[in-house]
């Protein structure tokens, strides 16, 4: 597992979380376990009319290039459990071969390159670093702390998502994180006048990180608080062995200005694989469609 380069859904700190909190949990990988081939996280669900079934999101977790065909025999579920496969980026005919449904079409993330600070300079977007520069003489006290339950960033992120009807990560699932990988969850904080205007939450996985939630009040906004909350994170997870920062979900539709925060800061887009259900009773029926219907 360490050699390979797992999202945080796919991490060994995400695992533990998980089995800290008692859920349903199983887990696999090809190869030798110094150099796995492949490895995976898989949940269990309810969900109406399919009953239990299994979830695999951003895996598996590939070391060398495997098509579905290869991974899939050893990852489904000895039982025939009725599989969702949040995909990362196998081809889509390949999976249709393998039986998977397609459900939802791909989804897009932006992951950023940490590098040296005048690198990732070089690569913002020129309105990014012109708010960066101007965050940088507003006055703001940056301070790094581990992120602890009680922290308002998390109660404020709940009432943020339910105003904006957005569904991440439940703020007890990211203070269970923290407790079971010490030090592996931090609050960025941004100050004024010594009152919070601005606070954001990075989780740490292996050689990557995700930023995983912000909330900014209007004063925040204001002094571009947000552009120095995450310029500092960059420049420590960088200086502390950490090569990509996930910045989750693009959603140009629905949150256009969080889009174009998200891809100032140099990230790039990619491009996810689809939502697939893998059903035993479907895949005889999933491997006739037509290719066209996988794109």
């Amino acid at each position: 597992m360490e050699s390979l380069r797992p999202p945080l859904l796919q991490s060994p700190e995400y695992a533990r979380t998980l089995d800290a909190l008692g859920l349903p949990l199983r887990r696999g990988s090809l190869g030798p376990d110094s150099a796995p081939e492949a490895s995976w996280l898989i949940q269990s669900r309810h969900m109406p009319l399919l009953g239990k079934v299994e979830l695999l999101s951003r895996g598996p977790v590939l070391g060398t290039p495997l098509l579905p065909e290869d991974w899939w025999p050893a990852c489904r579920s000895p039982r025939g459990t009725p599989l969702l496969l949040n995909a990362t980026g196998d081809a889509p005919e390949r999976l249709l071969a393998a039986g998977f449904w397609p459900l939802v079409t791909p989804a897009t993330i932006a992951m950023l390159t940490l590098a040296p600070p005048e690198t990732m300079r070089q690569a913002m977007h020129q309105k990014w670093r012109n708010r960066l520069n101007h965050s940088l003489d507003a006055g703001l006290g940056i301070r790094r702390m581990p992120l602890t339950p009680g922290h308002w960033l998390l109660e404020a992120e709940a009432a943020q998502a339910r105003a904006r009807r957005y569904r991440g990560l439940p703020p007890p699932l990211i203070a269970a994180f923290a407790q079971a990988n010490p030090g592996r969850a931090l609050i960025w904080e941004a100050r004024c006048n010594d009152t919070p205007v601005a606070a954001i939450a990075i989780l740490r996985h292996g050689p990557m990180a995700t930023w995983q939630i912000g909330v900014t009040p209007p004063e925040g906004r204001r002094r571009n608080a947000m552009n120095a909350l995450l310029w500092d994170a960059m420049c420590w997870l960088a200086a502390h062995g950490h090569d990509r920062l996930d910045l989750g979900m693009l959603n140009s539709d629905d949150a256009a200005g969080l889009t174009r925060f998200k891809l100032g800061t140099g990230a790039r887009a990619e491009r996810l694989g689809g939502t697939w259900l893998h059903h035993p009773a479907l895949a005889p029926l999933a491997r006739r469609l037509p290719k066209r219907l996988a794109a």
